[in-house]
Protein backbone atom coordinates (compact mmCIF):
# COMPACT_ATOMS: atom_id res chain seq x y z
CA UNK A 1 0.00 0.00 0.00
CA UNK A 2 3.37 2.49 0.18
CA UNK A 3 4.33 1.73 -2.86
CA UNK A 4 1.09 2.19 -4.69
CA UNK A 5 0.73 5.44 -2.83
CA UNK A 6 3.90 6.51 -3.13
CA UNK A 7 4.07 6.25 -6.65
CA UNK A 8 0.82 8.43 -7.05
CA UNK A 9 3.51 11.10 -6.33
CA UNK A 10 1.62 14.78 -4.04
CA UNK A 11 -2.17 14.14 -5.53
CA UNK A 12 -2.48 11.71 -3.07
CA UNK A 13 -2.14 13.39 0.40
CA UNK A 14 -5.49 15.74 -0.17
CA UNK A 15 -6.95 12.39 -1.21
CA UNK A 16 -5.82 10.61 2.21
CA UNK A 17 -7.10 13.68 4.26
CA UNK A 18 -10.39 13.12 2.93
CA UNK A 19 -10.10 9.38 3.52
CA UNK A 20 -9.74 10.04 7.36
CA UNK A 21 -12.31 12.47 7.44
CA UNK A 22 -14.82 10.30 5.40
CA UNK A 23 -14.04 7.15 7.52
CA UNK A 24 -14.21 9.27 10.95
CA UNK A 25 -17.25 10.41 9.93
CA UNK A 26 -18.79 6.97 8.88
CA UNK A 27 -17.64 5.48 12.03
CA UNK A 28 -19.03 8.02 14.42
CA UNK A 29 -22.31 8.40 12.69
CA UNK A 30 -22.46 4.85 12.35
CA UNK A 31 -22.37 4.21 15.95
CA UNK A 32 -24.44 7.09 17.49
CA UNK A 33 -27.45 6.37 14.20
CA UNK A 34 -27.37 2.59 15.89
CA UNK A 35 -27.26 3.68 19.19
CA UNK A 36 -30.70 6.18 18.94
CA UNK A 37 -32.00 3.28 16.96
CA UNK A 38 -35.08 1.48 18.77
CA UNK A 39 -37.91 -0.64 17.77
CA UNK A 40 -40.74 2.14 16.75
CA UNK A 41 -43.82 -0.81 16.75
CA UNK A 42 -42.63 -1.90 19.69
CA UNK A 43 -42.35 1.40 21.67
CA UNK A 44 -45.38 2.66 20.29
CA UNK A 45 -47.65 -0.49 21.39
CA UNK A 46 -46.20 0.14 25.19
CA UNK A 47 -47.07 4.06 25.13
CA UNK A 48 -50.74 2.98 23.49
CA UNK A 49 -50.77 0.21 26.44
CA UNK A 50 -50.14 3.35 29.11
CA UNK A 51 -52.13 5.57 27.61
CA UNK A 52 -55.01 3.84 27.45
CA UNK A 53 -55.05 2.60 30.86
CA UNK A 54 -54.20 6.12 32.08
CA UNK A 55 -50.48 5.25 33.72
CA UNK A 56 -48.99 8.46 32.28
CA UNK A 57 -46.09 8.41 34.57
CA UNK A 58 -45.22 4.71 33.71
CA UNK A 59 -45.06 5.93 30.33
CA UNK A 60 -42.72 8.45 31.39
CA UNK A 61 -40.25 6.22 32.89
CA UNK A 62 -40.22 3.89 30.38
CA UNK A 63 -39.55 7.16 27.81
CA UNK A 64 -36.66 8.14 30.03
CA UNK A 65 -35.38 4.44 30.70
CA UNK A 66 -35.41 4.46 26.29
CA UNK A 67 -33.23 7.25 26.07
CA UNK A 68 -33.21 7.15 22.34
CA UNK A 69 -33.76 10.81 20.51
CA UNK A 70 -37.70 9.39 19.57
CA UNK A 71 -38.60 9.06 23.00
CA UNK A 72 -37.13 11.83 24.82
CA UNK A 73 -39.32 13.88 22.15
CA UNK A 74 -42.32 11.72 23.58
CA UNK A 75 -41.13 12.08 26.80
CA UNK A 76 -41.83 15.68 26.64
CA UNK A 77 -44.89 15.71 25.32
CA UNK A 78 -46.34 13.50 28.12
CA UNK A 79 -45.13 15.53 31.12
CA UNK A 80 -46.99 18.37 29.79
CA UNK A 81 -50.17 16.04 29.07
CA UNK A 82 -52.40 18.30 31.77
CA UNK A 83 -51.91 21.51 29.86
CA UNK A 84 -54.09 21.95 26.37
CA UNK A 85 -53.63 20.13 23.38
CA UNK A 86 -51.45 23.35 22.11
CA UNK A 87 -48.83 23.06 24.53
CA UNK A 88 -48.36 19.45 24.37
CA UNK A 89 -47.10 19.66 20.76
CA UNK A 90 -45.62 22.79 21.74
CA UNK A 91 -43.30 21.08 23.85
CA UNK A 92 -42.98 18.06 21.32
CA UNK A 93 -42.32 20.20 18.50
CA UNK A 94 -39.32 22.12 20.71
CA UNK A 95 -38.20 18.95 21.16
CA UNK A 96 -38.00 17.77 18.31
CA UNK A 97 -35.96 20.86 16.60
CA UNK A 98 -33.42 20.03 19.37
CA UNK A 99 -32.90 16.36 18.30
CA UNK A 100 -33.23 16.08 14.90
CA UNK A 101 -30.54 18.16 13.69
CA UNK A 102 -28.34 15.44 16.10
CA UNK A 103 -29.48 12.80 13.73
CA UNK A 104 -28.96 14.42 10.76
CA UNK A 105 -25.69 16.09 11.57
CA UNK A 106 -22.43 16.07 9.60
CA UNK A 107 -23.24 12.96 7.11
CA UNK A 108 -23.69 15.98 4.40
CA UNK A 109 -20.24 16.07 4.92
CA UNK A 110 -19.63 12.56 3.11
CA UNK A 111 -20.57 13.77 -0.31
CA UNK A 112 -18.96 16.92 0.14
CA UNK A 113 -15.59 15.11 0.69
CA UNK A 114 -16.64 12.22 -1.57
CA UNK A 115 -16.42 15.23 -4.23
CA UNK A 116 -13.39 17.00 -3.33
CA UNK A 117 -11.74 13.58 -3.57
CA UNK A 118 -12.78 12.91 -7.03
CA UNK A 119 -12.01 16.21 -7.55
CA UNK A 120 -8.21 15.90 -6.08
CA UNK A 121 -7.84 12.55 -8.35
CA UNK A 122 -8.88 14.73 -11.21
CA UNK A 123 -6.58 17.16 -10.52
CA UNK A 124 -3.35 15.17 -9.66
CA UNK A 125 -3.89 13.36 -13.35
CA UNK A 126 -4.05 16.26 -15.05
CA UNK A 127 -0.87 17.60 -13.15
CA UNK A 128 0.99 13.87 -13.64
CA UNK A 129 0.50 14.32 -17.32
CA UNK A 130 1.40 17.38 -17.39
CA UNK A 131 4.59 16.90 -16.12
CA UNK A 132 5.50 13.69 -18.16
CA UNK A 133 4.90 15.30 -21.01
CA UNK A 134 6.87 18.23 -19.96
CA UNK A 135 10.07 16.08 -19.07
CA UNK A 136 10.53 14.71 -22.55
CA UNK A 137 9.01 18.05 -24.93
CA UNK A 138 12.06 19.38 -26.72
CA UNK A 139 14.61 17.32 -25.38
CA UNK A 140 16.90 15.42 -27.38
CA UNK A 141 16.80 11.95 -25.70
CA UNK A 142 16.07 8.29 -26.76
CA UNK A 143 12.81 7.15 -28.12
CA UNK A 144 13.14 4.51 -25.34
CA UNK A 145 13.74 7.11 -22.85
CA UNK A 146 11.21 8.55 -23.73
CA UNK A 147 8.87 6.25 -23.76
CA UNK A 148 9.96 5.45 -19.99
CA UNK A 149 9.49 8.85 -18.98
CA UNK A 150 6.35 9.00 -20.05
CA UNK A 151 4.89 5.79 -18.62
CA UNK A 152 6.32 6.72 -15.45
CA UNK A 153 4.18 9.38 -15.63
CA UNK A 154 0.92 8.15 -17.01
CA UNK A 155 1.39 5.90 -14.00
CA UNK A 156 1.91 8.33 -11.29
CA UNK A 157 -1.24 10.18 -12.94
CA UNK A 158 -3.19 6.54 -12.95
CA UNK A 159 -2.63 5.69 -9.26
CA UNK A 160 -3.65 8.90 -8.22
CA UNK A 161 -7.41 8.81 -10.23
CA UNK A 162 -7.40 5.03 -8.76
CA UNK A 163 -6.65 6.22 -5.30
CA UNK A 164 -9.12 9.47 -5.49
CA UNK A 165 -12.07 7.34 -6.96
CA UNK A 166 -11.91 4.46 -4.51
CA UNK A 167 -12.46 6.74 -1.88
CA UNK A 168 -15.20 8.86 -3.41
CA UNK A 169 -17.36 5.44 -3.78
CA UNK A 170 -16.39 4.11 -0.47
CA UNK A 171 -17.72 7.85 0.88
CA UNK A 172 -20.55 7.80 -1.12
CA UNK A 173 -21.58 4.67 -0.55
CA UNK A 174 -21.47 5.43 3.46
CA UNK A 175 -23.19 8.80 2.88
CA UNK A 176 -26.00 6.80 0.87
CA UNK A 177 -26.27 4.17 3.89
CA UNK A 178 -26.29 6.77 6.51
CA UNK A 179 -28.14 9.11 4.89
CA UNK A 180 -31.21 6.32 4.76
CA UNK A 181 -30.88 5.38 8.21
CA UNK A 182 -30.92 9.21 9.66
CA UNK A 183 -34.68 9.57 7.41
CA UNK A 184 -36.03 6.32 8.70
CA UNK A 185 -34.96 7.66 12.31
CA UNK A 186 -36.67 11.04 11.62
CA UNK A 187 -39.69 9.40 9.83
CA UNK A 188 -40.15 7.12 12.73
CA UNK A 189 -39.93 10.54 14.97
CA UNK A 190 -42.87 11.68 13.05
CA UNK A 191 -45.09 8.95 13.11
CA UNK A 192 -44.47 8.53 16.53
CA UNK A 193 -45.45 11.79 18.04
CA UNK A 194 -48.38 12.39 15.45
CA UNK A 195 -49.69 8.41 17.17
CA UNK A 196 -49.04 9.43 20.36
CA UNK A 197 -50.57 13.49 20.57
CA UNK A 198 -53.68 11.69 18.82
CA UNK A 199 -53.50 9.33 22.31
CA UNK A 200 -53.16 11.82 24.41
CA UNK A 201 -55.75 13.96 22.72
CA UNK A 202 -58.45 11.51 22.21
CA UNK A 203 -57.91 10.03 26.26
CA UNK A 204 -57.75 13.10 27.92
CA UNK A 205 -60.77 11.33 30.62
CA UNK A 206 -58.11 8.57 31.38
CA UNK A 207 -55.13 10.57 32.52
CA UNK A 208 -54.28 10.64 36.24
CA UNK A 209 -53.57 14.45 36.06
CA UNK A 210 -52.33 14.88 39.40
CA UNK A 211 -49.62 12.22 38.85
CA UNK A 212 -48.55 13.64 35.90
CA UNK A 213 -48.14 16.50 37.34
CA UNK A 214 -45.76 14.77 40.15
CA UNK A 215 -43.77 12.69 37.66
CA UNK A 216 -43.23 16.45 35.64
CA UNK A 217 -41.47 18.09 39.43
Amino acid sequence: MWEFFKEGGWGMIPIAICSVFILGIIIERAIFLYSASINKDVFLATMQKCILAGDIPKAVKMCSAANVPLARIVQSGLVKVNRPDEEVQASMDEAALHEIPKIAARTPYLALLSNIAMLAALFGTVMGLIKSFGSVAGKTIEASQKATILAQGISEAMHCTAFGLAVAVFGLIGYALLNGQTQHLEDDINEASVRVLNLVVSNRQKVNVNAVGKEAM
